[in-house]
């Protein structure tokens, strides 16, 4: 190949061209951003940066020597809005075009809105270090009240930053029981109840029907008629994968950029990150992955599954990972490794519930399938080895009981 383009300036994308380079690629290697920013890290924008103990700098993930070796030429400030399959073009912004040998897809995904609050002052997404910025700067200038709309990982994260940083704050969630549909009615109300007690306002189970201002937001209203004040809202209601640019190219699109279970997603074309949907033979599941860890390794594997070529052997290059996710609230570090779901059988093996230090696992059909650890990473792990070697539900309870 003698040209390689990558579409998103991302953790996924960067991860790719760096393999690109370990892996022996010499050509001609374009990297295609929508933001003005190199690539940085997100997971601290919700934490550290936010709460002012990171400056936004510190996220940036490529030094001067990366760069060079990288011998990357970045478009950045630039949308990727076309693709032709056949021509083996990527079009892109303000009429011009990136031929490619090969190409890379990490475009990644973007925050849901809420209806109706375009142009109003006040309202946040998080998920850009421009998104983090805007936020910490209304902080700055002295918000006091916060509503939180969304009770996901993302929301609950913010949520604990900004009661870190003394708002008063709502969270809302339409959801009676949030974190059921990821971790079961049980283990999601631990993080609930954590938010509880540190004086959180959590509202489940009723939507937002409007937000009130002039040109910054006052209230947002509930649609059972409870209004809350609000001096910020930061919407985190999920996520939608960034492939428009792709509609009409002849990829299969459906909750991303569908592949196989190598990640190619047609002849010359490799797709990674928060947009890549593939099947993962580990847990016979087509599935989208929005963690970080996953960025990081199907980054680098589609890279090497590309100069593979497309004729590689299916099974040497099949990309079967473990998931794993952490997030950091309060004094809680929640580890999820595997693939846990409604309807799984719980069993709490480690610690104890009550005081936020446990390990449980998941099965499914007798096969363990999950881990969740609230401040305990050593079982996390060790679980997470028995859910790569196939362990049964069984075979981890055998395990748990020789541990305790």
């Amino acid at each position: 190949m003698q040209r390689i383009v990558v579409v998103g300036a991302s953790l996924a994308g960067l991860r790719a061209a760096e393999m690109l380079r370990r892996e022996g690629y010499g050509g001609e290697l374009h990297i295609v951003g929508e933001e003005p920013h190199l690539p940085y890290d997100r997971p601290p924008l919700s934490k550290q940066v936010l709460t002012g103990a990171w400056e936004r700098d510190r996220t940036f993930l490529l030094d001067s020597d990366t760069e060079r070796l990288l011998g990357a030429t970045w478009h950045l400030d630039t949308r990727a809005i076309g693709l032709d399959l056949d021509a083996r073009q990527v079009r892109l912004e303000r009429d011009s075009t990136l031929e490619y040998d090969g190409l890379i897809i990490a475009t990644g995904a973007r925050p849901r809105r809420l209806p109706g609050t375009e142009g109003l002052g006040g309202v946040h997404a998080l998920r850009t270090i421009d998104d983090a910025t805007a936020l910490r700067a209304d902080i700055d200038a002295g918000a006091r009240a916060a509503v939180v709309v969304g009770a996901g990982f993302i929301g609950a994260e913010v949520t604990a930053s900004l009661r870190t940083l003394g708002l008063d704050v709502a969270m809302v969630e339409a959801l009676p029981a949030p974190f059921e549909r990821v971790l079961g009615v049980e283990m999601g109300s631990v993080i609930i109840d954590a938010h509880r007690e540190q004086g959180v306002d959590v509202r489940v189970g009723v939507g937002v029907q409007e937000l009130i201002g002039s040109e910054r937001v006052e209230q947002v209203v509930l649609a059972d008629g409870t209004v809350l004040a609000a001096d910020l809202v930061v919407v985190g209601v999920g996520v939608i994968p960034n492939t428009e640019w792709l509609e009409g190219s002849g990829l299969t699109l459906d909750n991303g950029v569908v592949c196989d279970e190598t990640c190619l997603a047609a002849p010359g074309v490799v797709a990674a990150g928060d947009v890549a949907r593939w099947l993962n033979r580990r847990f016979d599941e087509v599935m989208r992955v929005e963690h970080w860890d996953n960025a990081v390794d199907q980054g680098g594997h589609a890279a090497r599954r590309l100069l593979a070529g497309d004729d590689a052997d299916l099974d040497e290059f099949a990309y079967e990972p473990i998931p794993w996710f952490w997030t950091d609230q309060y004094a809680m570090k929640i580890q999820l490794a595997g693939r846990s779901g409604p309807g799984q059988r719980i069993e709490v093996v480690s610690g104890s519930v009550a005081e936020r230090k446990f390990a449980a696992i998941y099965g499914r059909d007798d096969r363990l399938v999950a881990v969740l650890g609230f401040n305990r990473p050593r079982q996390v792990m060790q679980y997470r080895q028995l859910i790569a070697d196939g362990a049964s539900f069984d075979d981890a309870l055998t395990f748990a009981a020789g541990s305790a």
